[in-house]
């Protein structure tokens, strides 16, 4: 990796993190120290009922470029990210990356996502299905939804992304402005969906990740409200109104 000039802050979201947090902190250290640069915002909330907050904060305590965000407040996983994306923006940050917790994304992918934003793009989305991803260790029943949620976003939103449920992604600070004043209407992972179409006029890349899913588990909720976002945006557009960030 070569040195990295750009102020850059990735955020994380965790919930019951405590048996990965130490690997992904040590990956994201040597990151940071071959970059010379970055930010680590580590944004907790009370879904953790493990030893995460209190690991996280030995992390801090020991290093400065992790800072836990401790959020109780938080009522969704959409409201974590927006709370970890606010500390990024509100710090100064110019590049901000927003990747998983749980080891699914490779911290050493990072460097992609800073070279196309400092290229000029407003958005870099990871992708498993272009040349170069992949998420061939994947539970079925996740590799089954995330291609075919891919497709119906696509066809519903007439978007062309690759990779619609992908939540490794990086965005120049302008964009996460305009994220943060907008009302989304996911409360689930339909986050990273609806992103997307939201950003879809923006100069954008999609760069390659290798993902990597604990587990198959995807709630009957976070389901639901995925579906009933996505009518609601496809609905939109019959009636002419296509919302843009």
């Amino acid at each position: 990796m070569k040195h990295h000039d750009q102020n850059w802050a990735v955020i994380i979201p965790m919930a019951n993190e405590e048996a990965e947090l130490t690997t992904l902190c040590t990956l994201l250290a040597q990151v940071f120290t071959e970059l010379q640069s970055g930010k680590a915002f580590l944004v907790i909330d009370t879904v953790s009922t493990d030893n995460t907050l209190a690991l996280a904060k030995t992390f801090s305590a020991s290093d400065s470029r992790f800072e836990v965000i401790w959020a109780p407040q938080n009522r969704s996983v959409v409201d974590a990210y927006t709370r970890g994306y606010r500390a990024a923006y509100e710090n100064g940050y110019d590049l901000i990356i927003e990747m998983d917790a749980n080891l699914s994304h490779d911290p050493f992918t990072i460097p992609l996502f800073l070279e196309a934003l400092d290229k000029g793009n407003e958005c870099v989305f990871g992708s498993r299905f272009i040349e170069g991803g992949s998420m061939n260790d994947s539970p079925p029943l996740r590799k089954f939804l995330s291609y075919y949620g891919t497709v119906i976003a696509n066809r519903l939103l007439a978007t062309k992304l690759t990779d619609m449920t992908s939540g490794y992604q990086g965005f120049q600070r302008e964009v996460v402005a305009r994220i943060l004043e907008y009302r989304l209407k996911s409360t689930g992972h339909f986050f990273q969906t609806e992103i997307r179409y939201l950003l879809r006029n923006r100069t954008y890349k999609e760069v390659p990740i290798h993902y990597q899913a604990p587990s198959p588990r995807i709630s009957f909720s976070s389901l639901k409200n995925a579906w009933s976002c996505l009518w609601y945006y496809s609905w939109q557009q019959l009636k002419g109104n296509r919302p843009a960030l």
